[in-house]
């Protein structure tokens, strides 16, 4: 049974969500001390978050930064907030999916579902498998982690995601739209800049352990990992 921590600051509809989870299954913690979140996260050991943005002290963008630093265990944003850059921010700040206040109750548990799915079930990629070897790359899945020529170090979540779905289609182009998938799950919440910015990255750690000039651009169509180093 999955335990779903319901970060919710409105009683009524933190009670009512509660209530309609447990009915199918789950099992559920209402915070109520919003001035610790991150203590009330150590505490439970969620397996799923469901955050409010507009909460007492600090808001929900500050308490999933504070969560990422021990988990990557999965956080939805549950807001009255509808922008664009709201849902920008809170996939930035580390969080998986957003959905807007009011919602239906068959719309969070597909969502509650899915990302359940994608970090521990049957859509994971990562769960059977500890370590991927690619002609000597050595990409440490519990770790987030990557070595080569014994040299080790450790990718950010995003970093991490990018390669593997690079990895696993070696030498060929894999577009824009499937890597943001792998990235975050939604496309609409994050524009091409920010794909690009993460790839920046992942080749300077690529750089770091010695291999240069193994991700491609392919203008128009994405990006490829192409195997320079074997």
């Amino acid at each position: 049974m999955y335990l779903i921590m319901i970060v919710e600051d409105d009683k009524k509809l933190g009670a009512l969500m509660q209530n309609h989870m447990e009915r199918y299954g789950y099992s559920t913690y209402l915070v109520e001390d919003f001035s610790n979140i991150k203590g009330e996260f150590i505490k439970n050991k969620p397996d799923v978050v469901l955050m409010d943005i507009n909460l007492p002290y600090y808001d929900g963008f500050y308490w999933c930064r504070q969560i990422r630093e021990l988990s990557n265990a999965p956080i939805v944003f549950v807001s009255a907030r509808e922008t664009d850059m709201d849902q920008v921010m809170a996939i930035e700040n580390g969080g998986d999916d957003y959905i807007t206040k009011p919602f239906s109750y068959d719309l969070l548990l597909a969502k509650l579902k899915g990302v359940i799915r994608r970090a521990y079930g049957s859509y994971s990629e990562y769960v059977n498998n500890e370590i991927y070897e690619l002609s000597g790359l050595f990409i440490y899945i519990n770790e987030n982690s990557i070595e080569y020529k014994n040299k080790k170090i450790e990718l950010s979540k995003r970093e991490f995601h990018l390669l593997y779905c690079l990895a696993k289609n070696i030498n060929k182009i894999v577009s824009r739209e499937t890597l943001l998938e792998a990235l975050w799950n939604d496309t609409e919440f994050v524009d091409d800049n920010t794909l690009s910015v993460n790839i920046t990255r992942l080749r300077k750690r690529l750089e770091d352990i010695g291999i240069k000039e193994a991700i491609e651009t392919k203008r128009g169509q994405g990006y490829m990992l192409i195997n320079n180093w074997n």
